[in-house]
């Protein structure tokens, strides 16, 4: 009984354990329980795609720090941008269709900078380094009459004559003769038994003369190869005729006639238009004064008799110039024209192999096949689309790019008129005018040459692009009125129109002679003394009627942008913005020409894009190519 009695005040032993561990157990099970339910920072609610979290507010309600989560359409605005009225209405889109990606202008910008093909800047450096040596036509193995016909036939007049990068670079490539052994390879391979080359130099550079060379060069050793042949075909013959004669005594066997060469061409060069056909014939036909052989040149201007005696000379024909859809017509009526071609020449290849000349071209390089030993592409520019055109069908083509491709040259200078301003206030044809105007009034105190005292002043030429063909004529109406002397050129001017407007634009008149500088002298002095006083013209509202004198204009398209050599311009005006790179570097690649100064002028409006103007300007400041 002593056993259960306690003092007072104090607890049990066996009560106060159980307390403490009761307490400390509880917090645990908390402890864990908290960590089951605490969830994730990272975890989305599943109820975020329910969209009906967001129908329990209005429009006008949504407001706080939340507002704009869990949303499945975005809404910047209360309403989606829409476009302008004007701006539909050149579209011709009805007002409720939405924007698309091709109507934003930044997309026609980046349009516009990835029409270029890109060259890297570490293969210009290694071509750079590689013709640096190169400084004289005497590093190549041309023919003697070849390298002395350079300097009295196709430079004419020229005291310094070196040759320019593309020369430097493409001559050698091109004199190399492929051995048959590699020939026979390619051929067990299944491969195209011809080279393939890619000629591309900036404008201007001299591209054209880089493979007439060694095409001139391959003419005359084929010539004595032939010579060859023909001697060695004859004591065959012979040998035979002499063994039949033994054999068969009584015996009369018809002679086989000989298989002529006419209408037969070795060299056949292509050009997208027939002023170039006109343009590259002519400086065949100059190194065929020195260099002696047969070229010829035919086009749609000529007359089917002209062209007939053209391709078919009884002697034959060595080298001929002419467009791919002549020539095509001409090969399915007669198919031993092509049958002798041993070197094909695209010239400005970026247009013949485009979607419009493709097929044709394509054609001829494939009737040209089983002869044919050079495929030579030459332009001044690659674009995407002939650069995914090579990779696909001649992907061993090698490319000869010259360090300056894609470039502007920096003796060409733009400058930018912004006809938004006054006195213009957004009148093109009045800016334009006004333009040539200042130009044709600035050069008045600057002597015109060395002769200018004694022939008269210099002409000068400005060259007038537009986008449109039937701007043209609008352009070169308006500047007549405004006393300028100006001309329209496009694919609806006639042949012979072509041809005299071109040449007064291509080419420059030779220094005169001492007998021509005293006549003109002579006949100066005559006129000074028998001019009489007279009051200028008046028109019939009483207005002085002016005219700007020794200045030529010519308005024309890309007609005279690809190829044409115009030595004489030294001005361009764009009176639109081109709509590509390759635009950009074709119309002002008429200016520089032979290491000459030029000027460009391109005039800005609303709605043109000023920042690739910017662009194109520095690039051409800087050096940089336009890529």
């Amino acid at each position: 009984m002593s056993l259960a009695i306690r003092p007072s005040g104090c607890l049990p032993l066996r009560s106060r354990t159980p307390t403490v561990i009761s307490s400390s157990a509880q917090v645990a099970r908390s402890m864990a329980t908290a960590r089951l339910h605490r969830k994730s920072r990272m975890t989305l609610s599943p109820n975020v795609a329910k969209p009906s979290l967001n129908k329990k507010r209005s429009g006008k309600d949504r407001s706080g720090p939340w507002s704009g989560m869990n949303q499945t359409e975005a809404r910047i605005r209360d309403e989606p941008r829409t476009r302008s009225k004007a701006a539909l209405r050149r579209s011709g889109k009805p007002a409720t269709e939405t924007p698309q990606k091709s109507d934003s202008p930044l997309y026609k910008a980046l349009k516009m900078q990835t029409t270029l093909a890109p060259v890297p800047y570490g293969r210009r450096t290694a071509v750079k380094l590689k013709i640096a040596d190169i400084d004289s036509f005497d590093h190549f193995s041309l023919l003697p009459i070849v390298r002395h016909s350079i300097s009295s036939q196709a430079l004419p007049g020229l005291v310094d004559i070196t040759p320019t990068p593309i020369q430097r670079l493409a001559i050698p490539r091109l004199l190399d003769i492929a051995t048959d052994k590699r020939r026979t390879a390619k051929v067990k391979e299944g491969e195209s038994n011809y080279d393939q080359y890619l000629l591309a130099a900036e404008t201007g550079s001299g591209k054209t003369l880089a493979y007439l060379l060694p095409l001139v060069d391959a003419v005359k050793r084929m010539e004595v190869e032939d010579k060859e042949n023909e001697k060695k075909e004859e004591e065959r013959k012979a040998k035979e005729k002499e063994e039949r004669a033994k054999n068969q005594a009584f015996d009369i066997e018809p002679e086989e006639a000989p298989l002529s060469n006419a209408g037969r061409p070795r060299v056949v060069i292509l050009v997208p238009t027939s002023e170039l056909v006109a343009q590259v014939g002519a400086k065949v036909k100059a190194l065929s004064h020195t260099i002696k052989f047969r070229s010829g040149m035919i086009s749609s201007t000529l007359t089917p008799r002209r062209i007939k005696s053209t391709l078919f000379k009884p002697e034959g024909i060595d080298i001929l110039i002419s467009t791919p859809h002549l020539l095509s017509s001409i090969a399915k009526t007669e198919p031993y024209v092509l049958s002798r071609v041993s070197h094909l020449v695209l010239d400005e290849a970026d247009s013949l192999m485009d979607r419009s000349f493709q097929p044709i071209t394509t054609e001829i390089i494939s009737k040209t096949a089983p002869s044919l030993r050079k495929l030579i592409l030459c332009s001044a520019t690659i674009p995407r689309s002939l650069d995914n055109t090579l990779r696909k069908h001649y992907p061993d083509i090698q490319r000869l790019t010259t360090p300056n491709l894609h470039a502007i040259p920096r003796r060409v200078q733009l400058g930018v008129v912004d006809i938004q301003k006054d006195p213009y206030r957004g009148n093109r044809n009045l800016a334009c005018a006004d333009v040539i105007w200042s130009i044709g009034k600035a050069g008045d105190s600057e002597p015109a040459g060395p002769f200018a005292s004694y022939m008269g002043p210099n002409v000068k030429k400005i060259l007038v692009f537009v986008n449109e063909r039937e701007e043209a004529d609008e352009v070169a109406q308006f500047l007549q009125s405004k006393g300028i002397d100006a001309q329209a050129l496009s694919r609806d001017s006639g042949a012979r129109k072509q041809e005299e407007i071109l040449a007064e634009f291509t080419e420059s008149a030779p220094p005169p002679s001492p007998e021509e500088i005293m006549l003109a002298q002579k006949k100066k002095r005559q006129e000074d003394a028998s001019i009489p006083f007279e009051m200028p013209e008046k028109s019939h509202r009483g207005e002085d009627t002016r005219r700007l004198p020794n200045t030529k204009v010519l308005v024309t398209t890309d007609i005279a942008s690809r190829g044409i050599d115009t030595l004489p311009v030294k001005t361009v005006i764009l009176y639109h913005v081109p709509h590509t790179t390759v635009d950009f570097i074709h119309r002002l690649g008429r200016l520089g020409r032979m290491n000459k100064r030029g000027r460009g002028i391109v005039l800005v409006g609303k709605k043109d894009r000023k920042d690739v103007v910017k662009e194109v300007r520095e690039g051409m400041f800087r050096g940089q190519a336009l890529i």
